[in-house]
């Protein structure tokens, strides 16, 4: 085991140690490889990942819960899938989280908050900055699907134009569980475009996000 993870398996000030499941889980997200982001999306798995805070303030408000559910080759998969809430060991729940989302393309819904709260967490708890894909629907759907919302939306709206549904709203598993419908449908689009790889899909989010800033 290295130097580097062994540190977390003792008490100290900041929390508790991991617990084994959790050092067992970054142990094997340290020995993965990078995803190949040039693949086309039926060959690719792709991770949601999804927060619940106290709030929106990312000066003060808290993340207290993170999920993960992965889409892959084009398909939901609910076995692929992870709920944690952070209390009492956030070391150990956002370990879990990765070794359940591995190295994978990274997709959410509004990344000024949860990629925030996420990649701040992994930062302050972990002592890491997780350095894959991320795509975020939030600028990417209006890029995708202009004839029914042309700006960045709510998710409660791209939800009702396409008819989605979710276990439980307000929930990082079950809003995870809509986002990953909008992957989906978005894949779907964007494959009909010549849009065929997460490396494009991340592409296109970017432009959409850097145009949008500028206005």
């Amino acid at each position: 085991m290295s130097k580097w993870l062994s540190r977390f398996l003792a008490p100290s000030q900041a929390g508790a140690p991991l617990s084994d499941e959790g050092a067992q889980a970054l142990q094997r997200w340290t020995e993965l490889a990078p995803a190949d982001t040039s693949t086309a999306h039926f060959e690719t798995r792709y991770v949601v990942l999804n927060t619940e805070a106290t709030g929106l303030d990312l000066d003060k408000d808290r993340l207290i819960a993170v999920a993960a559910l992965a889409v892959d080759g084009g398909l939901l998969a609910p076995r692929d899938s992870y709920y944690g809430t952070l209390a009492p060991n956030p070391a150990s729940t956002l370990a879990e989280l990765l070794g359940v989302a591995g190295k994978a393309p990274r997709v959410v819904f509004n990344a000024a908050l949860n990629r925030s709260l996420l990649e701040h967490a992994f930062d302050e708890h972990l002592g890491i900055e997780p350095d894959d894909q991320w795509i975020d629907l939030y600028f990417l759907l209006p890029a995708l699907f202009p004839e029914r919302i042309e700006r960045p939306a709510k998710l409660a709206a791209w939800m009702e134009s396409f008819g989605i549904e979710t276990f439980q709203r307000h929930h990082a598993l079950g809003d995870a569980w809509a986002i990953a419908q909008l992957l989906l449908v978005a894949q779907a689009r964007a494959a009909e475009q010549g849009v065929h790889t997460p490396r494009a899909l991340a592409d296109l989010e970017r432009s959409q996000r850097q145009y949008r800033n500028r206005l």
